[in-house]
């Protein structure tokens, strides 16, 4: 189970790489779109977390259930804007600047809060 503890965190940091690179890329661009390293990232992040926290606790370990539903809540809200603005040729700049913001907030979250 161990094993598939730390799949699932490559994972996980996987799909937040993509998010955020597929974030960065655009931030000398003045026209924002969401990209599939976005969509792509968000979800697989969001899946990700939900399943490592699975079998965190399925092998008997024990998660802060309020720092993993805050984690949660931000990338859901990312993953739903993401996807709400799929299809849009360009997003807003305070869009952007918002899934940016969010997606570091969430890795904050991860690492500072004990």
């Amino acid at each position: 189970m161990e094993f598939v503890r730390h799949l699932l965190l490559v994972i996980h940091l996987l799909g937040f790489g993509a998010l955020f690179g597929g974030l960065l890329i655009q931030a000398r661009t003045p026209e924002k779109a969401v990209n599939a390293l976005m969509r792509d990232g968000s979800g697989t992040a969001f899946l990700a977390g939900l399943a490592l926290v699975g079998v965190i606790e399925a092998d008997g370990g024990s998660v802060d259930h309020t720092k993993i539903a805050v984690k949660g809540v931000i990338a859901l809200v990312i993953l739903v804007l993401v996807m709400a603005n799929l299809r849009k040729e360009r997003i807003a700049n305070g869009l952007w600047a918002l899934l940016l913001l969010l997606t570091v907030a969430n890795v904050c979250v991860a690492v500072f809060w004990r």
